[in-house]
């Protein structure tokens, strides 16, 4: 008989195993979903109390799946990220490499729109953080670094123009517009453009 009975108990407790299993990861996914929609709505620095009251979840439930806040911060940061990286990859189109500077402005008003809440709240959490300090400085050079690449050797030698477009198109720029300033997207984007166009018409063609 116990042998009979053998083979539906194992597949009973690989049926509770894979419910366990898809029961944690819905509700990992709850707590990102919340971390996301409480900074998306303004809420820069969540509790973790908050995120799980969002998520329907209870708070040891928050701390199960995250050791701490700082490891659900990473994960908003992957998942922002991972949401700009089409528009990121896109390849700047233009003959000249000002007329590819204005698609790329065009370009990072559409990405830092999209990360404006999130970004606001990772830099200021930064100083409480490694990891978001790292990330900080990481997309600081990578902006820089991607900017760099489409200026001529001429204009990179110019270290002060070169500077002037590296500030003109950062998100430190976008947020002084957006979120200080409060100004329509449109607005910031006009703006961006009449400080991008001024300062290149300094700059050599090639």
């Amino acid at each position: 008989m116990t042998a009979i009975l053998a083979p539906d108990i194992a597949i009973d407790e690989s049926r509770e195993a894979d419910g366990r299993r898809e029961r944690s990861r819905s509700s990992r996914a709850r707590i990102v979903s919340a971390m996301l929609e409480l900074v998306g709505n303004g809420d820069v620095s969540p509790s973790a109390a908050r995120v799980a009251e969002v998520a329907g979840v209870g708070l040891r439930s928050v701390f199960r799946h995250f050791d701490d806040m700082d490891a659900l911060y990473r994960e908003m940061c992957d998942a922002i990220e991972a949401k700009v990286i089409p528009i990121i990859m896109e390849v700047p189109r233009g003959d000249t490499w000002k007329e590819r500077m204005l698609y790329t402005a065009d370009k990072r008003a559409r990405v830092f729109e999209a990360i404006l809440p999130y970004r606001i709240s990772a830099n200021l959490k930064r100083f409480q953080s490694e990891f978001l300090m790292q990330d900080y400085k990481r997309m600081l050079r990578l902006e820089s670094e991607s900017l760099d690449a489409q200026l001529p050797p001429s204009v990179r030698d110019d270290k002060l123009g070169a500077r002037a477009i590296n500030v003109i198109l950062s998100f430190q720029t976008w947020r002084l517009l957006r979120h200080d300033q409060e100004l329509p997207v449109t607005d910031a984007c006009a703006v961006v453009r009449r400080l991008l166009e001024d300062a290149m018409a300094k700059l050599p063609e090639r």
